[in-house]
């Protein structure tokens, strides 16, 4: 079994303890998620890293559900999956600050000699790669496109 599902077991237990109904909610749906992803296709146990792409795609849904709930007037729904994706950012490793996504695109241009924005998909493949979920998709989008354009 992997760490991090152990470690999400554990607090899922502390929570329940101490009786924080948020974040008790959010541990069981995540777990709910891996669950899921270990039974669908060929049944297999998933790594840390297979769980770290669960936990993006969960907070990526809290976080587009809230801009939704926030256009439609719904701050209350809002703030709750708000809540949900602070819970599960616990569990992403630290996300790289400015300097270092820098610093990581222009090594990554430098390494495949890309200069236009022709080679974005290529240079999006290796950039993504390397940050290993330490930098959100579009913030890395943003970021090589404007080196390239």
């Amino acid at each position: 079994m992997s760490d991090l599902k152990d470690t999400i077991r554990a607090d899922l237990k502390e929570a329940m303890k101490a009786k924080e109904k948020e974040r008790t909610g959010t541990l069981r749906m995540l777990l709910a998620a891996i669950q899921t992803a270990e039974t669908e296709g060929s049944k297999h146990e998933v790594d840390d890293e297979e769980i770290q792409k669960i936990i993006a795609r969960e907070i990526k849904k809290r976080r587009e559900s809230a801009d939704i709930y926030s256009t439609n007037g719904r701050e209350d729904l809002a703030e709750t999956e708000r809540t949900e994706a602070d819970i599960l950012e616990a569990y992403r490793p630290k996300q790289l600050t400015d300097e270092e996504l820098s610093s990581l695109i222009d090594a990554t241009l430098a390494d495949l000699g890309a200069s236009d924005m022709s080679q974005m998909g290529a240079v999006m493949k290796e950039a993504t790669a390397r940050a290993a979920g330490r930098a959100d998709g579009k913030r890395l989008s943003a970021a090589v496109r404007a080196r390239l354009g």
